[in-house]
């Protein structure tokens, strides 16, 4: 081969290997953008994720500080309200402490030992009253609070918290009335009961705050669309309440401020009771106010009248008088032979005392088994009532109604308990009692009672 021959083919193996290469290299540069792109993407994904994962921490720190400033808040309101609770508890134990020291001395006059029992007495029940928003209070928390719609009169039931909260108005020389703005049903469909304590805490309010003037009770009922709904207002000349803080009162562990703690005392609970029970009863509760000028407390309820009942006739002279006040019903008891089973020395002699002031013959037994032997030895007629405390040693009030109902008793049992929820009304029942009592006494629902399961009651109670 020539020597020309020889440059050709060498020339056409490097133009080859020359394409080979460059093949190579756009396959590698084609593979390196796309590599690129990859990478571009990755990047992207990754920067979108750093964004999103960045926004959730984001969003997870704002929850934390709003949860962390509502728990410190929480936690405030509760401290305040455990303080207030200590202040209110502690006031009136120190006022029943010292009137107490003051009735034992025996250097004092008979009309001081006297102003000190009514101190004591009046102490005590504002005692039970903080009792029974906390118990409250905390069957509304755990849903056990049940609502019963009956024919309730509602005439009746202002009538009633104008005749509960008299002594009380009376004692700041306030005018306490009930003024019907429009004809009220004679039956309604409601919880009287509830609905009794939503207008006795908000009436107790505004006697507690008002110093001179009035509180009135206004009733009126609407019928939108054919439902029947009963509005009640309550309306006092008092301090009144800043606009700002008119919806405060409301809460659980809180009144207006801590100055109006410091003056008029309180726990802060009423309102927060009222406001939910108006609620389980298909309603609300709203308030307008001027600082100065007195508050204005508007109870709304679901109440289908009950028509076959129809209207209250209006009396125009007697709208806006003051109710006079309800006669007592003061039961004979004279002759009752009562067996009392209790194991409190000094709930023995109280109430032993209270019913034999009242003409009954009582006798007294330390503990249930006590009481069911003495029930089912007695000779004929035996006892006609036996009166009996559910929490005692040796045999509580429960196994011994449900003994002596086994051994064929069948006199009347009436049980006497601090526990005052429903379902230990149900559970004293359930043992065989007929009727339930709670402590602390009151000591004409308790005479009401023993009269009426032993056939003592007088017409009309």
């Amino acid at each position: 081969m020539t020597a020309e021959g020889v440059h050709e083919r060498r020339a056409a193996r490097e133009r080859a290997a020359r394409k080979q290469a460059e093949a190579l290299l756009e396959q590698k540069s084609l593979e390196l953008y796309l590599a690129n792109q990859d990478l571009t993407r990755a990047r992207d994904e990754l920067e979108l994720r750093v964004a999103e994962r960045t926004r959730e921490l984001q969003q997870v720190n704002s929850e934390l500080r709003s949860a962390k400033e509502a728990a410190e808040a929480a936690s405030q309101a509760k401290t305040t309200f455990l303080a207030n609770m200590s202040h209110e508890i502690r006031t009136p134990m120190t006022a029943i402490l010292g009137y107490a020291d003051l009735a034992l001395d025996p250097t004092e006059t008979s009309e001081r030992r006297f102003e000190a029992a009514e101190i004591i007495k009046r102490n005590g029940e504002h005692l039970l009253e903080i009792l029974d928003d906390i118990l409250d209070l905390s069957k509304l928390e755990a849903g056990r609070v049940s609502i019963e719609r009956i024919p309730v009169d509602p005439v009746e039931i202002l009538e009633d918290v104008v005749d509960l909260m008299r002594v009380r108005a009376a004692a700041k020389a306030l005018n306490l009335t009930m003024e019907p703005r429009s004809r009220l049903p004679r039956a309604v469909l409601t919880d009287p009961t509830r609905l009794r304590q939503i207008l006795v805490n908000i009436v107790g309010n505004a006697i507690k705050f008002t110093e001179v003037g009035s509180v009135t009770l206004i009733g009126e009922f609407l019928a939108p669309s054919g439902a029947g709904r009963l509005r009640i207002h309550v309306v006092d000349t008092g301090v009144g309440i800043p606009s700002e803080r008119l919806e405060s009162i409301f809460a659980t562990f809180g009144q207006a401020d801590t100055t109006t703690t410091r003056c008029y005392g309180g726990t802060g609970l009423g309102l927060t009771l009222s406001r939910r029970l108006a609620r389980l009863l298909g309603g609300e509760i709203e308030v307008s106010s001027q600082v100065g000028l007195g508050s204005r407390f508007s109870v709304e309820i679901d109440a289908p009248m009950v028509r076959e009942h129809g209207f209250h006739r209006p009396h125009p002279a007697a709208e806006t008088a003051a109710l006079p006040p309800r006669p007592a019903h003061d039961h004979d008891l004279r002759g009752l032979k009562v067996l009392f089973a209790e194991d409190g020395p000094d709930n023995q002699r109280l109430i032993s005392h209270l019913l034999r002031r009242r003409g009954a013959v009582v006798e007294i037994v330390d503990n249930g088994r006590d009481a069911v032997a003495r029930v089912l030895d007695a000779p004929p007629p035996g006892y006609d009532v036996l009166l009996l405390d559910m929490q005692m040693p040796i045999m509580d009030g429960y196994q011994a109604a449900a003994t002596l109902r086994a051994g064929g008793h069948t006199g009347p049992i009436l049980a006497l308990t601090a526990n005052v929820l429903p379902v230990d009304r149900t559970r004293c029942l359930a043992a065989g009692c007929d009727d339930y009592a709670s402590k602390p006494i009151d000591v004409d629902d308790l005479c009401s009672k023993l009269a009426r399961l032993t056939g003592r009651a007088k017409p009309g109670t």
